[in-house]
């Protein structure tokens, strides 16, 4: 069973954090919950040894290096080892809602690149040679004019879906489809998703994504 966010569990030679990164949004936030949490005993993990357990091959390098400095520098401790969760770890994001969600609450420019192992929910449009992947889902809440990839990890289940769907090119796991050229646009939200082998288009309809 996974743990929920950030656990504390003591050992012979010391303490270990289990941080679960799939309870938070993005690292930013994990950071500041980690941080939050530790302060608050700042004085009992000073000269302490700790392993700290999550998702190595999920945390960018800028985050394990802040948490470093936070450790050693903020709360004094003596040493940090890390070691991978390998509970989390045994497969790939698979779900359609579970998982790891990155917000981003602008719309995405020409030439900009999004890359991440979880769902992606873009609140703006995702403008003309703009290009999103995700392991899980990709939700647009305007405008998808782009190249988006949903399920690059090979998850068929996922799922694209926008108010306005008018995307370059989509990609759901291996199957791929451009955008075909239609002078009508629906003016209702669509769904892309893969059914009997094929990548298909569809309104979206609440019930039955429930």
């Amino acid at each position: 069973m996974k743990p929920k966010g950030i656990t504390i569990k003591g050992y012979s030679e010391g303490l270990n954090i289990v941080i679960n990164l799939d309870a938070f949004e993005d690292d930013r936030h994990m950071l500041h919950m980690f941080k939050g949490k530790l302060k608050s005993s700042k004085k009992f993990y000073k000269n302490s040894s700790l392993i700290l357990t999550t998702q190595l091959s999920e945390l960018s390098d800028k985050a394990i290096n802040e948490i470093k400095a936070f450790l050693y520098n903020e709360l004094e401790v003596k040493e940090c080892t890390f070691k991978e969760f390998k509970e989390v770890n045994k497969k790939s994001f698979s779900g359609i809602y579970e998982g790891r969600t990155k917000f981003i609450r602008k719309s995405v420019r020409s030439g900009q690149v999004i890359n991440y192992n979880g769902n992606v929910v873009i609140i703006g449009d995702v403008n003309p040679g703009a290009e999103v992947t995700a392991q899980g889902n990709i939700i647009v809440m305007g405008s998808l004019k782009g190249v988006v990839h949903a399920g690059c990890n090979g998850n068929n289940s996922a799922i694209i879906a926008a108010l306005n769907m008018q995307p370059t090119l989509v990609r759901i796991g291996e199957y791929i489809s451009r955008s075909a050229e239609e002078e009508f646009k629906p003016s209702y939200p669509e769904v892309v998703k893969i059914k009997n082998g094929e990548i298909i288009i569809e309104p979206y309809l609440p019930n039955k994504f429930l």
